[in-house]
């Protein structure tokens, strides 16, 4: 631990541990009050002091429960609703950081799905943890897995699926499928105790689209087929169904059946223009888990449309 760390250490353990004002902290270590405040800051974002709520006190018990029962879910986590300016994103990922850490055994292995919401729940997991946690992909297009630069700690181990997430010809992603080194990954995949998978919604601002995966002519195909969203870049009509279309034949993916039977597979999205994607995967019975806020389930929990 270097000089730098060990001032961090100690602000964090006299402000949060022994409740001491951030002057008399000060004074204690002998810097200015900016000092303390900049440093109980660089504790946080590196992990040296963790933020947690009690997950039995986060949202409302009546709406979990109504959510289990609705769509034969093992359990729903809630977090507040969060304001139209914010981040739902970056909310639910910390959320999502949270419930894993805390049922994380050691040496336990995680697959971890494609998507913005996703790759920031990596992000937050590998700081919150005290030793390196597994990770395996589920789709192709390792550059959506790396590390963000900006994170100072990250304890994870990482298993990439050497190839694109989508492969220029049908039959180019066959002979992707076929290599070892995808097949490896996917034989490791089975074996992980959690499954974290995220929900896009067809909208402009959905990651598959500003990433350039998907054309402009992509979307609007989609939608012409009744494509609502997605999971793992497999594209959902409003029941649920897998939509067959060329740009699936392409797709470099664990299939949904092979989801469907995975252990403890976890639906991590919020946000109004996401409702109909994350019913339509619910629908579908592609998830155990579901973590989401509080406005999102009350919209779940209306009456279909």
């Amino acid at each position: 631990m270097n000089y730098e760390e060990s001032l961090m250490v100690k602000a964090s353990w006299y402000y949060y541990f022994e409740n001491m004002t951030q002057q008399a902290i000060a004074d204690r270590l002998s810097i200015s009050r900016i000092r303390v405040i900049r440093l109980l800051e660089a504790a946080r974002q590196n992990g040296i002091i963790q933020f947690r709520l009690r997950s039995d006190g986060m949202g409302l018990m009546e709406q979990s429960r109504d959510l289990m029962e609705k769509y034969h879910l093992k359990d729903v986590f809630l977090i507040p609703e969060v304001r139209d300016d914010g981040h739902p994103n970056e909310s639910i990922a910390r959320a999502g950081a949270m419930y894993i850490a805390d049922r994380l055994d050691d040496n336990a292995c995680i697959n971890v799905g494609y998507g913005d919401t996703l790759s920031r729940t990596l992000n937050y997991l590998a700081t919150m943890v005290e030793t390196p946690v597994t990770c395996i992909s589920l789709t192709g297009g390792v550059s959506y897995y790396l590390p963000n630069t900006q994170s100072h700690v990250f304890n994870a181990r990482l298993y990439l699926m050497p190839a694109p997430l989508l492969a220029s010809s049908q039959e180019m992603a066959a002979a992707m499928r076929g290599e070892s080194s995808v097949s490896e990954i996917i034989r490791m995949s089975e074996l992980s105790s959690f499954t974290l998978v995220g929900i896009g919604a067809m909208t402009d601002n959905a990651t598959i689209v500003k990433s350039g995966l998907l054309s402009q002519n992509d979307y609007v195909y989609l939608k012409l087929n009744h494509a609502v969203g997605d999971v793992l870049c497999h594209f959902l009509d409003r029941d649920g169904n897998l939509i067959k279309t060329p740009i699936e034949d392409r797709l470099i993916s664990t299939p949904l059946e092979r989801l469907k039977q995975m252990n403890n597979v976890i639906g991590l999205a919020a946000g109004s223009e996401k409702t109909e994607a994350i019913r339509a995967v619910l629908r579908g019975g592609y998830l155990d888990a579901l973590i989401t806020d509080e406005a999102t389930a009350r919209k779940l929990l209306e009456e279909d449309a």
